[in-house]
């Protein structure tokens, strides 16, 4: 059979395979990539459309889904999905089109699938100021090796603005030259393959020599798991790393909605609110466009704005 005359459905297997080969795309991607394409399968099934092939799939097509998707409500909650969330089903679609047209099956293109706006307002940035994120890290008392492995990974999140995935694949051995440094710069393969280095504070650095000093173990991972079944993975999972950091923000009494990700927003923000440009910030965390830095400066315009007024209004001058 053809590629062209094989149902969209039919595609994904070959699909992932070229987000792997041809594209680079990590595995956390396309595991994304499957399950956001896989809910899309199913809404074509729902229609009666699960044969439909890449050239028969349109505009109308495509505007039914995203109603779909506007108004489908969480069973659980009731609640619609954020436009954020809509984004990632209709970017994982869009990648599926751009694959039919490197492959020269006819198709939809993909740039006839416009994403909705979100609000990227600094409301939607959740970031922790240098009052919260020290009660957060000192809501860690190292009493033992986990909780010292704990304080250097909270530590090690503010220090680099590491992405979670980037944190949690960090290894052992990349640390064995740091005895007699003060401060260390590590190259990390950041989201989208893409290489940056980031930087590990004279804090961050004796807490993790601490908790490294702890281990008798020759496991890889630096992170892993105290608590673990003869034979598994010891590497810490992101899952086991949110509900660590959901823990130490009850603790410490900071927002409960406190997440890794706030941390890495903490740390761009604090770069920011320092005097970092917007171009080092984004080399610092790893972005392929400045557009996507850009929402820290909602924040920080803010505060330069209250500092204006403040200091520069004028309401001294005579009359």
């Amino acid at each position: 059979m053809e590629q062209s005359d094989r149902p969209i459905i039919k595609h994904l297997n070959d699909f992932l395979d070229y987000c792997d080969v041809e594209k680079g795309l990590r595995s956390n991607t396309q595991k994304n990539y499957k399950e956001y394409l896989n809910k899309f399968f199913l809404w074509l099934k729902s229609r009666n459309l699960e044969a439909i092939l890449p050239h028969q799939l349109t505009k109308d097509h495509i505007w039914d889904y995203r109603l779909f998707l506007s108004r489908r409500q969480d069973p659980k909650n009731h609640k619609t999905l954020e436009k954020s969330t809509q984004n990632y089903y209709l970017i994982a679609l869009r990648a599926l089109l751009g694959y039919f047209i490197a492959k020269d099956i006819l198709s939809l293109p993909p740039d006839k699938i416009v994403l909705p706006k979100g609000d990227k307002s600094a409301k939607n940035v959740k970031f922790l100021n240098l009052e919260q994120i020290e009660k957060l890290l000192t809501a860690v008392e190292p009493a033992d090796n986990i909780r010292l492995r704990d304080r250097a990974i909270l530590e090690a999140f503010f220090s680099t603005g590491l992405r979670i995935a980037e944190l949690v694949s960090l290894n052992a051995e990349q640390f064995s030259t740091t005895k007699n440094k003060t401060d260390f710069e590590l190259g990390v393969i950041g989201k989208g393959g893409r290489p940056r280095t980031v930087f590990f504070s004279e804090r961050a650095l004796t807490w993790l020599k601490s908790y490294l000093k702890t281990r008798k173990d020759k496991e890889k991972p630096l992170f892993i798991n105290a608590r673990y079944k003869k034979g598994s993975d010891r590497r810490l999972t992101p899952r086991y790393i949110e509900k660590l950091i959901k823990k130490y923000a009850i603790l410490s009494g900071v927002p409960l909605s406190t997440t890794p990700h706030t941390l890495r927003h903490s740390f761009a923000t604090d770069l920011l609110s320092q005097g970092a440009d917007i171009r080092q910030v984004q080399e610092f965390l790893g972005h392929k466009s400045i557009m996507t830095t850009q929402i820290y400066t909602h924040v920080t315009n803010k505060q330069l704005r209250d500092i204006h007024r403040k200091f520069h209004s004028g309401k001294d001058f005579k009359k």
